[in-house]
């Protein structure tokens, strides 16, 4: 498995199994950067975390992020909004590794109340270690970067 810069973020929701990806992830070698919350009281809003993360895999090159809270659908929507970061709802290894192979995704979202402990470590071995495989879905990607491009532009 290449070695990545990870940066992972989670809230109070996901914060004990963080702690485990944590040490996963460093087990494995990669490079790990936490952005947050450190503690799981009080509760804190997901936002910011979810933006950390994705701003920061957008700036580096060689990196990926993992936000985790209770469904994963909030973070999802939040680093969804960061131009150049594509975040995947995973509850499964099938998901994760297509969200790579086909759509080339650089944020793992992550769902405390749907996905334990064994399963979570599993779906992050597979995203990590699985590459995009371009042909038609290097056209699709594009065709999602040309959507985030003209609404970007707009001042909303």
């Amino acid at each position: 498995m290449k070695q990545l810069t990870v940066f992972i973020g989670a809230d109070h929701r996901g914060f004990a199994l963080k702690g485990k990806v944590v040490a996963f992830l460093r087990g494995a070698g990669h490079e790990v950067v936490d952005v947050g919350t450190y503690e799981p009281e009080p509760p804190c809003d997901y936002p910011k975390l979810s933006l950390a993360v994705a701003a920061n895999v957008v700036k580096h090159k060689n990196s990926r992020g993992i936000l985790v809270c209770m469904t994963g659908i909030g973070h999802s929507i939040a680093a969804n909004k960061v131009p150049g970061a594509y975040a995947a709802l995973c509850y499964n290894r099938e998901a994760a590794e297509l969200s790579r192979q086909h759509n080339n995704a650089n944020v793992l979202v992550l769902g405390s109340r749907f996905v334990g402990e064994k399963a979570m470590l599993e779906i992050i071995k597979v995203w990590l270690s699985t590459e995009f495989e371009g042909g038609r879905h290097l056209r699709r990607v594009r065709q999602i970067r040309a959507i985030e491009k003209q609404f970007s532009k707009s001042k909303g």
